[in-house]
């Protein structure tokens, strides 16, 4: 697809992709986005959770049992969900973030806003529920109240603003299920066993529109942007240009 570059380009007409992710990025540290989306110059890459990734499969996979079946998972009874997993033959295509995910070409910016969703389920309204996995291993009460988490909120809210713009009926209120690792095990035997648990979020995007205005505004300026003072990344190069 034509709209498909890795680099921005201000003289260029054609639309340009951001993720969802990239988001985030621009509110984490606007300069480290302006340096990996106009300059080419991206963060050191992370290694995969391989882990996070399997459990990620997993629950797809168990999920899409009854999403062919048109029942609801065990899961969303315990919790008195009402509601069944989403049967649309594009959940694939919205599932694969490096390929093409749920997009919306937002016409003011010419911006293409992408996300690759982990989940739909839908309510006997035609509601969507937007829903999104995470996998982790604590003993402590599960939350979204971590400051870490509010990308988790964002992440929710970009979602569910990506399929109002798709012209789809949204619940406010996303879910998140939590994979939890259980570590108080007596023996391995070979096996990781898991509590699963439901939190949901009323989400809230109307932030979203404005900041892809604030992301095209920074793209569009010959001007590197001031970091962020918590910028990590940022920090570790000044600390380094000062002794150099």
């Amino acid at each position: 697809m034509a709209y498909i570059r890795k680099l921005y380009d201000p003289k260029s007409a054609e639309p340009f992709k951001i993720s969802r992710s990239k988001i985030d990025l621009f509110i984490e540290c606007p300069q480290c986005f302006y340096l990996d989306r106009r300059l080419g110059i991206s963060r050191p890459g992370m290694p995969a959770f391989s882990l996070n990734n399997a459990v990620d499969n997993l629950l797809k996979t168990e999920f899409d049992i009854h999403r062919a079946k048109g029942i609801a998972h065990p899961i969303m009874s315990a919790y008195n969900i009402d509601a069944v997993p989403f049967n649309d033959p594009r959940m694939d295509e919205w599932r694969d973030s490096l390929r093409r995910g749920i997009t919306f070409l937002h016409q003011p910016t010419n911006l293409i806003v992408s996300g690759g969703i982990d989940d739909v389920w839908e309510k006997p309204n035609h509601e969507l529920i937007i829903v999104d996995y995470k996998a982790t291993a604590t003993d402590k009460e599960i939350t979204l109240d971590d400051k870490w988490k509010q990308g988790y909120k964002r992440q929710m809210e970009v979602y569910q603003w990506l399929f109002r713009r798709n012209e789809f009926l949204v619940d406010s209120t996303g879910i998140f299920v939590f994979v939890n690792g259980k570590a108080d095990k007596q023996a391995f035997d070979a096996k990781l066993e898991f509590d699963v648990q439901i939190i949901s979020y009323v989400g809230d995007d109307s932030w979203v529109e404005g900041k892809v205005i604030e992301i095209k505004q920074c793209l569009d300026s010959s001007l590197v942007p001031e970091s962020s003072e918590n910028c990590e990344h940022c920090n570790y190069r000044k600390k380094i240009n000062s002794v150099l």
